[in-house]
């Protein structure tokens, strides 16, 4: 079955300059698993194509079940140079939610 990642994580995101820096914390252990499996790099910048131009980092923090995604040159310049209705990227996080991912079942994912 595909869940949404908002099932199972909560997201925060802002700006970096040019780049938007995107965090997804999980709500569960099995769920921070899954994230790590299923968020590389990769799929990220393919998740956000049409707006990251640049490479895609990641970071684990697994002390608060979380990664850490910088999306560089996604903002068009940043704040104050950019024609982007959300040239801060805070709506990044909530984009990335909406990604689905195959599961068995939604045990132990949820709280």
């Amino acid at each position: 079955m595909k869940i949404k990642l908002s099932e199972i994580a909560y997201a925060r995101s802002g700006d970096k300059g040019d780049g938007s820096n995107v965090g997804i914390a999980a709500y569960t252990d099995k769920g921070f698993a899954l994230l790590k499996h299923e968020l590389t790099t990769e799929r990220v910048k393919k998740h956000f194509s049409h707006i990251c131009f640049g490479d895609v980092e990641r970071y684990e923090m697994p002390n608060i079940r979380a990664l850490n995604f910088i999306l560089h040159d996604s903002l068009g310049g940043g704040g104050s140079e950019s024609l982007k209705t959300d040239a801060q990227g805070k709506t990044h996080g909530l984009g990335l939610l909406y990604m689905e991912v195959e599961v068995d079942s939604q045990d132990g994912f949820l709280r």
